[in-house]
This record gives structure tokens, C-alpha cells and sequence, in this order.
């Protein structure tokens, strides 16, 4: 593994952490911050796996030995824009529920406390 594709490989790592650190908070605006770290992070992924970069492939005149791989890169652009709309939305419902509610916090279900709490049945492997 060369040292490029080793701190990339760490930057994901990275992005994935503390993306899922984020989704796990109480906060409306970090649970938003963390899932554009995992998009983020996604993309990197895909990115990497294409391999290293290549020639353009030109009409005829490259074998596809010499040429990079479109694929991940199609995969890459798409995944961008169905995060950019997702991050659209996510905001959207933050800033709506920011206005109705006077907080960022996401509010304790008091019918989930309860179940928490309760003890299993017996007859329940």
C-alpha cells in the first residue's frame, strides 16, 4: 500500500468516525453534520477504489490497460448529488422543526423510556 492510498485510507477512517459520532447525538444540526461526513466519506471510498489515476482514455488510440476506470467516478458524481439533495432535505426538516419547536434538541420518547425500562418476557429467547 503506498503512502497516498495509506492517509486517504486513514481520512475515511476518520470520516466514517466521527460521522457516526455525530448521528448519535441529540442535536438536529449534528446529526446533519454527521451524515455529510459520511457522504463524504463514502465518496473518498469510491474514489479509492477506482485505483490510482490513469491516462484519459481517448477514442482509439488507448488500450483499456492504460486507461483509469470511469466507473467509480460515475458512482462518485452520483453519490454527491444524492447526498447534496438528502443534506437539502435534512436541513430543511431541522430549520422546520428549529421554528416549531424553539430548540435543536431532539425531544426523549417517553413510550420508549418506558419499554427501556420494562423487563424481558421469560418465554422470549
Amino acid at each position: 500500500m503506498s503512502q497516498g492510498n495509506l492517509s486517504l485510507s486513514l481520512i475515511v477512517g476518520a470520516l466514517f468516525a466521527g460521522g457516526s459520532y455525530l448521528l448519535l447525538q441529540r442535536g438536529l444540526l449534528r446529526i446533519v453534520v454527521g451524515f455529510v461526513l459520511l457522504g463524504h466519506g463514502a465518496n473518498l471510498t469510491l474514489l479509492l477504489s477506482g485505483g490510482p489515476a490513469k491516462h484519459v482514455p481517448e477514442a482509439g488510440t488507448s488500450t483499456p490497460t492504460d486507461a483509469s476506470d470511469p466507473l467509480p467516478q460515475a458512482m462518485a458524481l452520483t453519490a454527491v448529488v444524492i447526498t447534496f439533495a438528502v443534506t437539502a432535505l435534512l436541513l430543511a426538516l431541522t430549520d422546520r422543526s428549529v421554528r416549531l419547536y424553539r430548540e435543536d434538541g431532539v425531544q426523549d420518547d417517553v413510550e420508549d423510556r418506558r419499554l427501556g425500562g420494562r423487563q424481558p418476557d421469560a418465554e422470549w429467547p
